[in-house]
């Protein structure tokens, strides 16, 4: 699970972010990271839409290459 300092170095850098959840590229989450509580990170998309995350997913910078959390 992301800590709270983690989150809030990537609220503060305003630096794309890429919310793995599955094996598949496509289903990757990209945008802002906004608020969190202790359970869920809402990130806001390019779109200006917001979606609330569950915080055991993957979090990584857009910039980096992706990492599966699914062993291969």
């Amino acid at each position: 699970m992301i800590s709270d300092e983690r989150l809030d170095e990537l609220r503060l850098s305003g630096e794309l972010v890429r919310v793995v959840r599955d094996g598949l590229e496509t289903n990757d989450i990209i945008g802002f990271v906004v608020a969190w509580d202790p359970e869920q990170v809402i990130i806001r998309r390019r779109n200006r839409r917001v979606v609330k995350l569950d915080r055991r997913y993957s979090y990584q910078l857009k910039k980096d290459p992706r990492v599966s959390p699914i062993k291969e």
